[in-house]
């Protein structure tokens, strides 16, 4: 677990591409397992009940977000809902968000206020939204999926040096601009900052675009090199991006209010997320709970599964299980 821990602070301080949720969804599940083992000397049942719940405890603890961290280890992890299993995890959860609100206070992740949604043209907005976001989602789900094996052409370069390529690339990006590393609250804070400037809107939209493609590559990049690290906050800081250009696009059609663009960056964020998880229930309560905000559910709820279906209907595969899936494979 340590190696998890220093691991993911190397990988992450120096700001590749990655987020802190795959370490502490790991270490989460050590300590499960650890007490299970080591500590309680539990049945082989109770084990696995103690290993999830430290799934559970370690999203929750990374997002303060103790609902959605139960619902992804339903997702993702076990498809089981047994009571014995969520009521565990909802305890581990609940305990790990109590001690991240001690420690670090109780401002949610993505403070957001949110102007509702009401009216045909801002669902016909969001109709095309969800599909568009859907396809993206593809996109970003066949290049994670493939570009892993173009470091296996390394020949050159021993494995357990391919955390050196995104390392140096980080740096001469990080001195044109700092604010595009890392996983990264800091980045989709200065997405959000930028919808709400008067800057010439053509302006904006096309460092939107740019930053995009930036941090797409970049985030491949990172997580292609196996280095300890999550691609939760990566794929919401591009839902941001995805999110305030489209919500800039939406104001100037005169489909939006200026105020609702927030609305359409925390909406993308989520579908985005659920669309390339194969995880919405996740996506939606997580994206609730970080924005503490509830004035936009329904259509949160509408576009994250127009995304999640449209992926689908593409041929998306859950990440998680794609990877599961090649690891056996090999």
């Amino acid at each position: 677990m340590w190696r998890k821990f220093v691991g993911g602070l190397l990988a992450i301080c120096p700001g590749l591409f990655l987020g802190r949720e795959g370490p502490c969804i790991q270490m989460g599940a050590c300590v499960g397992q650890g007490l299970a083992n080591d500590v309680f000397k539990t049945s082989k049942k109770d084990q696995q009940t103690l290993l999830l719940a430290g799934v559970a405890a370690g999203l929750a603890a990374a997002f303060s977000a103790p609902l959605a961290g139960v619902l992804f280890m339903v997702e993702e992890i076990t498809t089981t809902f047994k009571p014995q299993i969520w009521l565990t995890a909802l305890a581990a959860a609940l305990s790990a968000d109590l001690m991240t609100l001690v420690l670090l206070g109780q401002k949610p992740s993505l403070a957001m206020y949110i102007t509702p949604f009401v009216g045909e043209p801002n669902y016909l907005f969001l109709l095309i939204l969800g599909i568009i976001i859907g396809i993206l989602a593809y996109g970003y789900q066949y290049v994670l999926l493939e570009q892993r094996y173009l470091y296996s052409k390394l020949n050159f370069l021993p494995k357990r040096y391919h955390s050196l390529i995104p390392l140096l690339l980080t740096i001469p990006l990080g001195l044109w601009n700092a604010k595009l590393l890392g996983g990264s609250h800091v980045f989709i804070s200065y997405v959000t900052d930028m919808s709400l400037t008067t800057t010439d809107p053509s302006v904006i939209l096309k460092l939107l675009v740019l930053f995009f493609i930036v941090r797409f590559i970049f985030s491949m990049i990172s997580y292609g090199a196996s280095v300890p690290g999550g691609i939760f906050m990566p794929i919401l800081a591009l839902g941001a991006v995805i999110g305030c250009f489209a919500g800039l696009l939406g104001v100037n059609a005169g489909w939006l209010e200026h105020g609702q663009v927030l609305g359409v960056i925390l909406i993308s964020m989520a579908a985005y997320f659920g669309a390339i998880e194969k995880a919405p229930f996740t996506a939606i309560v997580l994206l609730t709970e970080m924005a503490g905000s509830l004035a936009s559910v329904f259509p949160l709820v509408f576009v994250t599964f127009i995304a999640y279906t449209v992926d689908t209907l593409l041929g998306g595969r859950p990440i998680y299980t794609a990877l599961r899936e090649e690891m056996q494979f090999k």
